[in-house]
């Protein structure tokens, strides 16, 4: 927080979205980009509640009273200085008299019975323009028609707020009748700052914002997702999961319902595996190096029944059994024969 005031930027296409920048380190050439930059909707929307929130009828209530009391106040300054003035006008006129009175002959007694007068009108005039400008600077004068229409605006003042007839000078209008200004401290969390309020009437309040997340992080899956999609790998092949998560209504980080690829990418992204073969069997590839086969032959075993081979649903990997029995049967079937099909690079896994 240097002290220094932002200004407004705009970004986007075709500069829609205003931002809040401190870029006097970049004007001075101290730094190549700005030593502050912010959404300015974030930071005008909480602004924006507050003031709503503070413009209710208690609290312009308690603003007319405060009024009132400050106006008694200052009237009574204000008869002060009348009686002052009044004073210094009564002094005026008795040096006036007096000087009119004095024998004209009598030239030492006139001339300074002249100087007194003259210095009386001089303290008259300056208390007279003293008078003036307090009343000009400090007298307020509501009449109790005026207090009443501010209190009905008070009760229309959310909604005066948020009207689309009301512009947005308007409002900025609105804001500074009440608001004088506003500082923008950073914190150690980057998407969190902290507005420092000051009023018109000096009070000073300060605000909490969260920024929002910039577009990699709003489509970010968090890990508690990814950690229960990781789980439900273990069991379930992409279709079942996607049937699984639908049913509950839960989304996409882009809001749409979950497909095969976007689970794909999730695996891939995340490094999830697909479901293990349960305890005690052995996948294709698996047997394939058990044996050192190729991938063909161990479909051939297993379209001709020589192997047990299960799925849990079509297309998923092959769960393989291999008793003492049939590893006897195979093993020498392997190694009486003369001849074994070629690889074939397009059979499942």
């Amino acid at each position: 927080m240097c002290g220094r005031r932002l200004t407004v930027r705009y970004r986007g296409n075709g500069g829609v979205y205003p931002v809040y920048q401190c870029s006097w380190r970049h004007k001075e050439a101290l730094d190549r980009h700005a030593c502050l930059s912010v959404p300015a909707a974030p930071l005008d929307e909480a602004v924006a509640n507050r003031l709503v929130s503070a413009v209710t009828p208690a609290t312009i209530q308690l603003a007319l009273a405060a009024l009132t009391t400050l106006e008694e106040r200052e009237q009574a300054i204000a008869e002060q200085w009348r009686r002052r003035v009044e004073r210094a006008r009564y002094e005026a006129d008795l040096a006036e008299s007096r000087y009119q009175a004095v024998d004209p002959n009598n030239r030492l007694v006139a001339s300074t019975l002249e100087q007194r007068w003259e210095a009386a009108m001089r303290r008259l005039r300056d208390l007279e323009g003293e008078l003036a400008a307090f009343e000009r600077q400090h007298l307020r004068a509501v009449t109790a028609e005026q207090k009443r229409q501010i209190l009905d605006l008070a009760v229309d003042f959310p909604a005066l707020w948020t009207a689309s007839s009301t512009s947005a000078r308007d409002r900025k209008r609105l804001l500074r009748l009440l608001i004088r200004d506003i500082t923008v401290e950073t914190t150690s969390n980057a998407k969190r700052l902290r507005l420092h309020l000051r009023w018109q009437g000096g009070a000073v309040e300060s605000l909490e914002v969260t920024l929002p997340p910039n577009r990699a992080d709003a489509i970010r899956y968090p890990e508690a997702f990814v950690g229960r999609l990781r789980r439900l790998a273990e069991t379930f092949d992409d279709s079942a999961i996607i049937a699984q998560l639908n049913s509950e209504g839960l989304t996409s980080s882009t809001g749409k319902p979950f497909t095969v690829s976007m689970i794909r990418w999730l695996r891939y992204r995340h490094r999830i595996p697909t479901p293990v073969a349960p305890d005690g069997t052995l996948s294709v590839r698996q047997v394939r190096e058990r044996y050192g086969v190729s991938l063909w032959v161990v479909h051939y075993w297993i379209q001709h029944g020589h192997v047990d081979a299960r799925q849990r649903r079509p297309g998923m990997p092959y769960a393989i059994t291999i008793t003492d029995e049939i590893d006897t049967k195979l093993r020498t079937w392997i190694a009486t024969s003369s001849h074994l099909p070629a690889k074939s690079p397009t059979l499942v896994e």
